[in-house]
C-alpha cells in the first residue's frame, strides 16, 4: 500500500515540476490520505455501531459515513448501496433528522450523475421531512441544494425563491458557511441570467464570509468574481482576480481549482487574443485535471482493491470457523460464491475504466475544439496584420504620389513665369492666367482628403491624441506636418509635399516642437512615432 501512494506522490511532483512555474516548490502538495485507512476506521465503526444500544440509527449512520467516502471518491453506485442500507434501518422513521440527511446526500449523487430529476425528488423529500420536524438549519441546507437543481434545469425564477428562503433561515441562526452557500448560488443563478453586476454582488457577498479561510471554497467564489469581470470586458481585472484564486489554490495545494484557475486565465487571454499565453494555461489546465484523474482513479482502484481484500478476508475467516461443520459440497459452494463476487466485481472495475476512457476522450474532443478555435483566431490576426501592411505601402505611395505632382506642378509654374518674363512675345496674358491657374490649384485642399481616409484607416487616434497635447490647439498645417513626420518622411519630401523650403520645414518643426513641449534630447520623428 505504501508503494502505491510513494508512486503518486513521485507523479504529481514530475507533473508540478513540468510546468513552468515550478509549482512543486511554490506550496506544500498535500496527498489525500491512504483510502484503505480511511475505509477501515469507518469499517471499525460500522462494526462498533452494530453493538450499541440505539443499533438501528447508529449503524444507519455509520452506512451513511462510508456513503459520503464513496461520494468523494466518485463511487456513484457504493455510494447508494450505502444510502439505501441505511433507508432501510431506519424504515418509517420519518421524523429522525438521519432520514432528511440520507435524502439530501441520495440527491447529490444524483446531481453528480446528472440526474436532475431524481435529485429534485430526493432534495423535495428532505423539504418535506425537515419542515414536519421543524428543523431550521436541516430545511436551509435542503432549499439551497433544491435551488442549485433547479438552476441546472433553466428554472431561475423557482431556484431564486428557493435560495432566498434559505438565505433567510441562515441568517436567522447565522451560520456563515451557510450563507457563502448560498450567496454563491445566487450569484450563479443571476451568472446564468447574464445579469453579472448582480452575479459579481452577490459572489462578493459570498467571499466576505470565506475570506481568509484558505479552503476550495474561497477558491472557488474568487474565481467566480473573475468569471465576472472577464464577462464584462474587463479583462485586466480579470486577470487579477483569477491570478488571486491561483495564488490560494497553489498555497492550499488542490489540484482541481488550480484546473479551474488556469482554465479561466485561458479563457480571458483568448478574448485579449494573446494566444500563446492562452495555450499556455489551458495546457497547465489539462495537466492538472489529469493529474487529479491519475489521483481519483488511484484512489478508486485502491479502495476497490481494499473492499475486495476484506471481503476475502472475511470469507476466509468464515471458511476456517465452519471448516469442521461443513461437507466438502458445502465448502465447494462458497467458493463459487466467492468467485461469483471476484467476476462481479472485475465486471465493475471494466465498466469503471470504460466510463473513464470515454471521459477522457470527450476531453481531448474539446481539447482539440479549443486548440482549433486558437488556430482560426491567429490566422484572423495575420490577415489582419497583412491588411495594414497593404494599407501603409498604399499611404506612403499616396504620399510619394502627391511630392511628385506637387514637384511637377510647381516646375511647370516657374518655366511659365520665365516664358511670360519675355517681354518680345505676345501670349503674356494668356500664360499668366495658367500660372495663376496652376497656383490656385497647388493651394487646393482636395488632395488632402485623399491622404486623411488613408492616414485615419490606419492611424484612426494619432490626430485626436497629437491635438490634446498642445494647449493653445494646432493649426491644419501643424498638424499635416505631425502627420507626414509620423510617416517618418524627410525635410526634404515634407518640403516636396507641402510646396515650401527645406528652411521653412526646419522652423515648423522647431515650432511645433515647441507648441509639444517636448523634451529637446528626443526626436521629434520618434516623438510622433511613438503617439
Amino acid at each position: 500500500m505504501k508503494k502505491g501512494f510513494e508512486f503518486v506522490r513521485v507523479l504529481l511532483f514530475v507533473v508540478l515540476m513540468g510546468q513552468g512555474y515550478g509549482l512543486a516548490q511554490q506550496f506544500p502538495l498535500e496527498l489525500p490520505k491512504p483510502s484503505d485507512t480511511i475505509f477501515y476506521r469507518l469499517q471499525r465503526q460500522l462494526e462498533a455501531s452494530k453493538k450499541t444500544p440505539d443499533r438501528p440509527f447508529a449503524v444507519a449512520g455509520s452506512h451513511l459515513n462510508l456513503g459520503k467516502y464513496y461520494h468523494s471518491l466518485g463511487l456513484y453506485s457504493e455510494a447508494l448501496e450505502e444510502y439505501d442500507l441505511a433507508l432501510g434501518l431506519l424504515g418509517n422513521q420519518g421524523d429522525h433528522p438521519l432520514l432528511v440527511s440520507l435524502h439530501n446526500n441520495i440527491g447529490k449523487v444524483y446531481l453528480s450523475l446528472n440526474k436532475l430529476q431524481q435529485a429534485e425528488n430526493y432534495f423535495s423529500r428532505a423539504i418535506r421531512d425537515a419542515g414536519a420536524m421543524d428543523d431550521s438549519r436541516a430545511l436551509a441546507l435542503s432549499l439551497g441544494l433544491m435551488g442549485a437543481v433547479l438552476e441546472k434545469q433553466g428554472r431561475f425564477v423557482e431556484a431564486l425563491e428557493m435560495e432566498m428562503e434559505s438565505l433567510s433561515l441562515f441568517e436567522d441562526f447565522g451560520d456563515a458557511r451557510g450563507l457563502a452557500m448560498v450567496y454563491e448560488n445566487i450569484g450563479s443563478i443571476h451568472e446564468d441570467l447574464e445579469d453579472f453586476e448582480a452575479a459579481h454582488f452577490y459572489f462578493e457577498k459570498a467571499h466576505q464570509y470565506l475570506k481568509g479561510t484558505a479552503t476550495p471554497e474561497e477558491v472557488n467564489v474568487i474565481n467566480n468574481l473573475g468569471d465576472t469581470f472577464r464577462k464584462r470586458g474587463d479583462y485586466s481585472k480579470a486577470l487579477e482576480i483569477t491570478g488571486k484564486a491561483l495564488s490560494l489554490a497553489m498555497e492550499i495545494g488542490d489540484l482541481h481549482q488550480l484546473e479551474s484557475a488556469h482554465k479561466d486565465l485561458s479563457k480571458t487571454y483568448a478574448l485579449m487574443g494573446e494566444f500563446k499565453q492562452a495555450h499556455h494555461h489551458l495546457s497547465l489546465s489539462v495537466e492538472f485535471g489529469n493529474s487529479l484523474y491519475e489521483i481519483q482513479n488511484f484512489n478508486q482502484i485502491n479502495l476497490l482493491s481494499t473492499i475486495y481484500e476484506t471481503d476475502k478476508k472475511e470469507v476466509e475467516i468464515e471458511l476456517l470457523r465452519k471448516r469442521n461443520k461443513l461437507s466438502e459440497a458445502n465448502q465447494r459452494l462458497l467458493l463459487v460464491a466467492f468467485f461469483a463476487f471476484a467476476a462481479i466485481l472485475g465486471i465493475l472495475y471494466m465498466d469503471l475504466g470504460r466510463r473513464k476512457k470515454a471521459e477522457l476522450k470527450v476531453q481531448r474532443y474539446r481539447q482539440r475544439t479549443l486548440k482549433a478555435e486558437l488556430e482560426k483566431k491567429a490566422i484572423e490576426e495575420k490577415n489582419l496584420q497583412r491588411e495594414v501592411q497593404l494599407k501603409t505601402v498604399s499611404l506612403s505611395r499616396y504620399s510619394l504620389h502627391l511630392s511628385q505632382k506637387n514637384k511637377i506642378l510647381s516646375d511647370l509654374a516657374n518655366t511659365l513665369r520665365n516664358v511670360a518674363a519675355r517681354k518680345h512675345m505676345n501670349p503674356n496674358g494668356t500664360i499668366r492666367r495658367l500660372v495663376e491657374e496652376i497656383d490656385f490649384n497647388l493651394q487646393q485642399e482636395q488632395e488632402w482628403d485623399g491622404f486623411m481616409a488613408y492616414f485615419r484607416e490606419i492611424h484612426p487616434d494619432f490626430i485626436k491624441k497629437l491635438s490634446s497635447l498642445s494647449e493653445t490647439g494646432l493649426s491644419p498645417a501643424e498638424l499635416r506636418l505631425g502627420m507626414l513626420l509620423r510617416l517618418n518622411l524627410s525635410s526634404r519630401e515634407i518640403a516636396d509635399i507641402l510646396r515650401i523650403g527645406p528652411d521653412s520645414v526646419r522652423v515648423a518643426r522647431h515650432r511645433l516642437r515647441k507648441k509639444l513641449s517636448i523634451d529637446p534630447k528626443e526626436e521629434l520623428v520618434n516623438f510622433m512615432i511613438g503617439l
